[in-house]
């Protein structure tokens, strides 16, 4: 059974008394760990949103969740699963402090349960989006209205939080204006970074029953299938990658899928960067893209040599990290996960699924690849900046700058005004990620989260508290760990960030305020870690 349909049956069996426990204004709930927890319905959730600063004005709209064909380009034209029937949704622009007033109404087939969750906005806790935690899933066939004010500015985007519907096409990107803008620029262009799977190969479902069952499923071929390691049906996929595109939900029979193991059809391997420490990703996608566009039929930006542009670049993507560089030019970071740094100056940008960086760059004169090269996976997404004369790059080109100067995340520093102040720890969490490829067993601290219990096994912390995570990778894999409803600090004066790579067999320590109510995912952005379990509650005492 797939996750979507084992948790549609699960959000089903709760019926009248989960969406009650949700509703019902209890404050708190109790766990096994005997500590009573903030309900995301709880009163302190509401008097902290009151606190937030608004404008008053509200920005409604309607989002439908529904089936639908989207063009690609270059005549991949795969059915998937996209909000108001197009990849990425339309763009969501607000000014900071504004109410965001978005009714999600889900029209997804085969009584598909969804969710939208706002990454990146610490927003009230049950508008969060994450069912059954902070609400019940919104059924197929009904709607769910999610109101909130959204008092930070930045770069952020949306998507479910239901199974792998990540790695659909339901995202789109959620900008909020800051009225007092210190950037100087003369335009902007949003990118949006993302792997692409769904109704060219397979679904997201089908990738998770296979990887799910580890490399050591793949290697015995334990449904008695097949003879080989798997290595055979690993090549065949990428020689299969193009055939079937138009034939709907299931490109391919998802036999190999469900058949419990022997074939590899989505399992990616040797993919390996040094940048990711090692093993880059888990799986073979077919298609990278930059906003909606194959690297063959490329986006377009047109613009005037000598200007200057804001880029804000989103990875949406499932399970890749991206490589970014604009041909011919240097980027200046000016942002990460909505916060402002010290301006830095690179050739080139390493993007997390999850993560955003805003850059400035002023334009040259001519045709210039924005290349986002999927790092260590031998392939790239591709769009053009078009001030001048000149013909179009190669889908494959590789501008030099993919290899020149690049700075991580860790390497920044907070710009003053956001920077925390200097404060005691109260408490620190030890967040041991645990798991690995051969049993595909991904968690934290060696349990794997439990989505039919998500307050079995709290991280607890109390409002007011200056907490510390310390992220300790016991695995052979990177991981893009993203906390909900906060921005961290990494270590003493690094970036504000909610979304940041941790490197195998490595530490990282962030640093923030318990000042938003409520309980809050703890996850892998990897869309695959995290089903798998690699999720924890950061949950408020109550």
């Amino acid at each position: 059974m797939n996750s979507i349909d084992r948790r549609s049956i699960l959000l089903a069996g709760l019926g009248v008394a989960g969406a009650g426990a949700l509703a019902a204004c209890t404050d708190a709930s109790g766990t096994g760990s005997g500590n009573t927890l903030v309900n995301p319905s709880a009163s302190a959730v509401a008097a902290k949103e009151k606190k937030r600063k608004s404008t008053g004005r509200e920005q409604k709209l309607t989002l439908t969740a529904a089936s639908a064909r989207i063009d690609l380009g270059g005549g991949v034209m795969p059915r998937t699963w996209a909000f108001d029937g197009r990849t990425p949704g339309k763009e969501v622009r607000l000014s900071v402090g504004d109410t965001l007033v978005a009714e999600l109404s889900n029209q997804l087939p085969d009584k598909t349960a969804t969710s939208i969750h706002w990454h990146g906005i610490a927003l009230r806790n049950d508008m969060d989006g994450v069912p059954p935690a902070t609400q019940t899933a919104v059924r197929a066939g009904s709607a769910f209205t999610y109101k909130f004010v959204a008092d930070a500015p930045g770069t952020y985007f949306f998507h479910p939080h239901v199974g792998v519907q990540l790695d659909r096409g339901l995202y789109a990107p959620l900008i909020v204006e800051d009225p007092k803008e210190a950037l100087a620029y003369d335009d902007e262009w949003v990118v949006l970074l993302d792997d692409w799977v769904d109704g060219v190969t397979g679904t997201p479902d089908e990738v998770f029953a296979e990887v799910r069952q580890g490399m050591g499923g793949m290697h015995t071929g334990d449904s008695g299938s097949s003879g080989s390691d798997g290595m055979e049906g690993h090549d065949m996929g990428s020689m299969n990658m193009n055939m079937n595109m138009d034939m709907g939900e299931s490109a391919s029979p998802s036999a190999s899928a469900s058949s419990g193991g022997g074939s590899m059809k989505f399992m990616l391997m040797g993919a390996e960067s040094d940048l990711l420490g090692g093993d880059a990703g888990d799986v073979n996608y077919p298609h990278h893209l930059i906003n909606g566009r194959v690297a063959t039929d490329p986006d377009v930006y047109t613009g005037k040599p000598g200007k200057k542009v804001r880029l804000r670049i989103i990875n949406a993507g499932g399970d890749t990290a991206y490589r970014v560089a604009l041909g011919g030019h240097k980027l200046t970071i000016t942002h990460t996960d909505g916060f402002p740094v010290e301006h830095q100056e690179v050739d080139a940008l390493l993007v997390g699924m999850g993560e955003r960086y805003d850059v400035l760059v002023t334009l040259g004169d001519g045709v210039f690849p924005l290349v986002a090269v999927a790092e260590g996976k031998n392939a790239n997404g591709l769009a053009l900046v078009r001030t001048g004369s000149g013909s179009a790059p190669k889908a494959t080109v590789r501008p030099k700058e993919l290899d020149g100067m690049i700075m991580t995340a860790s390497q920044l520093r907070a710009a003053d005004g956001v920077r925390l102040k200097s404060a005691k720890t109260d408490v620190t969490h030890e967040i041991k990620l645990t798991g690995g490829m051969e049993k595909y067993d991904w968690a934290i601290n060696g349990t794997p989260f439990d989505m039919n219990d998500p307050e079995a096994n709290p991280i607890v912390i109390e409002e007011g508290q200056r907490v510390r995570l310390d992220f300790v990778n016991d695995t052979d894999m990177w991981h893009p760990m993203h906390l909900h409803g906060h921005t961290y600090q990494l270590g003493a004066a690094g970036p504000r960030k909610d979304t940041s790579i941790v490197l195998p067999k490595k530490k990282l320590s962030v640093f923030f305020d318990a000042d938003n109510p409520g309980q809050w995912m703890l996850h892998c952005h990897n869309a695959y870690h995290g089903e798998a379990g690699m999720m924890a509650n950061v949950a408020y005492k109550a």
